[in-house]
C-alpha cells in the first residue's frame, strides 16, 4: 500500500481484506486518527514501521492477521504506536501500557546481555588463541619435536567433545585455523615469514563428566585476561594458559568447590601445574577426574607427581603436547605409581586387574631393587615430610618391631597408602612460573641425563638379578641333590665325621 501522499484531510481508513502484506506512507497522512487492517496478510512490524510516525492514529485494527498470533503483538503494537486508545475494537487501559512499558524494558534487558555475552564469548575465544599462541612460543623454545599427523589450529567452540571415532583412547575432532596473538580491538596480524606452528586439537574420551569448551548459560567466568581464562562449568574446571593458576588459590565457597569433579589444564606447563597438585584435594574434596592438553608432560617421572592429589579415579592425558603418550610404558607406569588410586579409566579406557598384573610384572622388580638398594639417608631424602617421619621411626626400631629394614618395610604392608617401592618414583616439586623457559631448558636436560643413567644402572641390576635367579631356578634341584649327596658321604663314618667337627671348631676358637 504506496501512493498515499496528499490526503491531508482524511481521518479514516479501510482497508480489510485486501491482501496487504506491507503499509508505507500512512504517517503522510497528518490526520489520519482511524486505521482498519484487519484480514490482510502482514506477517512482521518491520511492515507497518511507519505507523510509529502517525502523531494523531487512535485506532487500529490488525485482527485476522499473522502478525496478530504472536504473543507479544499487543506490547509491540503499544510500543510503536504510542497515541492509540483502540487496539482491534476494545480499549486500551493504562494496564495494558503498564505491561508494555514492562515488556519493552525487558527486551532492552535482554538485548544488552545478549551484546554482553557476544562481547565476553569475543574476549573468552582471543583469551585461549592467545594462550595457544604463548604455549606455540615455549614450545618452540623448548625445541620440542613435533608430533605425527595433521596439525590444525585450536577454536573454543571447537575444543575436546564427544566423537566416534577413536585414537589411542582419544576421540579426534578438527577445527578451523587459529589466527596469530590478537587482542580486543586490534586488527588481524600478518603471518611472519616462517611456517607457522599450528596445533591439532583432540577430543576427549567418552565419558559422562567430558568438559566441552562450547560456552553455556551455566558457565562462571572466574578469570579472564588477554593470555588466560578460567572457567567453571558446572562440576568441570577449566583452565587455559599459565595465569590461569591463579584461579586455585582464590576463595572457594565449600559448595561451590565440592562440586567440582573434573579439572582440564591446557596450554600449561606440567612443571608449573606439579606445585598446585597437592592443594587439589584439600580445595576440592570431590575431585576424580584430571584432564591434561598441552601440557608438555615429556617423561615418565613427570606422572609419578599425580601421587600428591591422594585420589584420582579417572586420568586423561592427550597426544597432543604431551610427547609421554606416545611412550609404550606410559600407562603401565602410570597404574603401577598410582595403584593405591585404583584407577577406573586411563584415556578412556578401563583399568582391568591384567592391566595391573601387568604393571606390576614391567616395574615390580625395579621398584623393589629401589626400596632395598637406597640408602636409608637417600630414603629420607626421596620422601615428603609425612613419609620421612614415619620411615624414621621404623628404620630406628621404635614401632612394634625392632630394627625393620626396606625390605621389610616393603614386605610389611604399604606406607601411607602407598608401597614403599612405588613412593620411590617420585617427582620432585618446583615452580615451572618463575624459571624462564631456557633456565628450564638446560636444568631439564642435566636433570635428564643423571635420572637417564641412575635408571640404566637399575634396569641392569635388575637384569642381573633376575638372570640369576632363573639359572638359580634351573639349576637348584641338581645342587640340592649334590648338597644331600655330599653330606651323606660325609657323614657315612661317623667317628670320622665328629673327629672333623671338633677339630674344626677348635681351629675357628
Amino acid at each position: 500500500m504506496k501512493h498515499l501522499q496528499g490526503l491531508n484531510s482524511l481521518t479514516e481508513l479501510r482497508l480489510q481484506h485486501n491482501n496487504i502484506s506491507a503499509v508505507t506512507e500512512v504517517d503522510r497522512l497528518p490526520c489520519l486518527q482511524h486505521l482498519f487492517l484487519s484480514c490482510n496478510n502482514i506477517i512482521s512490524f518491520d511492515q507497518l514501521a511507519c505507523l510509529g510516525e502517525s502523531r494523531f492514529l487512535s485506532e487500529l485494527t490488525l485482527d485476522g492477521n499473522p502478525v496478530a498470533l504472536e504473543t507479544w503483538y499487543k506490547q509491540a503494537v503499544l510500543r510503536c504506536v504510542l497515541h492509540l486508545r483502540r487496539l482491534d475494537m476494545k480499549r486500551i487501559t493504562d494496564e495494558d501500557r503498564r505491561m508494555a512499558g514492562v515488556h519493552a524494558r525487558k527486551e532492552e534487558e535482554k538485548k544488552k546481555e545478549s551484546h554482553k555475552q557476544t562481547i565476553h564469548k569475543e574476549k573468552r575465544r582471543l583469551a585461549i588463541r592467545n594462550a595457544a599462541q604463548q604455549w606455540e612460543g615455549v614450545m618452540a623454545t623448548l625445541e620440542l619435536p613435533p608430533t605425527n599427523g595433521s596439525k590444525e589450529d585450536v577454536s573454543p567452540e571447537n575444543s575436546p567433545a564427544h566423537s566416534p571415532a577413536q585414537t589411542n583412547g582419544l576421540a579426534q575432532e578438527t577445527s578451523p585455523e587459529e589466527p596469530r596473538r590478537v587482542s580486543p580491538g586490534s586488527g588481524p596480524e600478518r603471518p611472519s615469514g616462517t611456517t607457522e606452528s599450528r596445533l591439532r586439537t583432540n577430543s576427549r574420551p567418552n565419558s559422562p563428566r567430558d568438559p566441552k569448551l562450547v560456552e553455556t548459560g551455566s558457565v562462571q567466568s572466574l578469570s579472564l585476561s588477554d593470555s588466560h581464562l578460567a572457567e567453571l562449568d558446572g562440576d568441570t574446571l577449566r583452565l587455559f594458559g599459565l595465569g590461569a593458576l591463579e584461579a586455585l588459590e582464590r576463595g572457594w565457597g565449600a559448595q561451590t568447590a565440592g562440586a567440582v569433579t573434573v579439572i582440564t589444564f591446557r596450554y600449561i606447563n606440567f612443571d608449573a601445574i606439579v606445585p598446585t597438585l597437592p592443594r587439589l584435594r584439600v580445595k576440592f574434596p570431590n575431585l576424580s577426574h584430571l584432564i591434561f592438553l598441552e601440557s608438555n608432560i615429556s617423561r615418565l617421572p613427570q606422572l609419578a607427581a599425580l601421587a600428591q592429589v591422594r585420589r584420582l579415579d579417572q586420568l586423561t592425558i592427550h597426544p597432543e603436547g604431551n610427547p609421554v603418550v606416545s611412550m609404550k610404558l606410559w600407562r603401565p607406569f602410570i597404574i603401577y605409581r598410582l595403584h593405591h588410586f585404583n584407577l577406573q579409566r586411563i584415556n578412556g579406557q578401563e583399568v582391568t586387574m591384567n592391566d595391573v598384573i601387568a604393571a606390576e610384572r614391567v616395574f615390580g622388580t625395579l621398584g623393589h631393587i629401589a626400596a632395598t638398594e637406597t640408602p636409608h639417608c637417600r630414603l629420607l631424602l626421596l620422601l615428603e615430610e609425612s613419609r620421612k617421619r614415619q620411615l624414621q621411626f621404623l628404620l630406628e626400631g621404635r614401632g612394634r618391631r625392632a630394627g625393620l629394614s626396606p625390605e621389610e618395610l616393603r614386605d610389611n604392608g604399604k606406607l601411607l597408602g602407598e608401597g614403599l617401592s612405588r613412593a620411590l618414583f617420585n617427582y620432585p616439586s618446583r615452580d615451572g612460573s618463575v624459571e624462564s623457559p631456557e633456565e628450564g631448558s638446560v636444568e631439564s636436560s642435566e636433570r635428564a641425563a643423571i635420572v637417564e643413567q641412575y635408571l640404566q644402572e637399575l634396569v641392569q641390576r635388575a637384569s642381573e638379578t633376575n638372570l640369576k635367579g632363573e639359572a638359580l631356578h634351573k639349576l637348584w634341584p641338581s645342587m640340592f641333590a649334590e648338597m644331600v649327596r655330599d653330606c651323606v658321604l660325609e657323614m657315612r663314618d661317623r667317628t670320622a665325621f665328629r673327629q672333623a667337627s671338633l677339630t674344626k671348631l677348635s681351629d675357628t676358637k
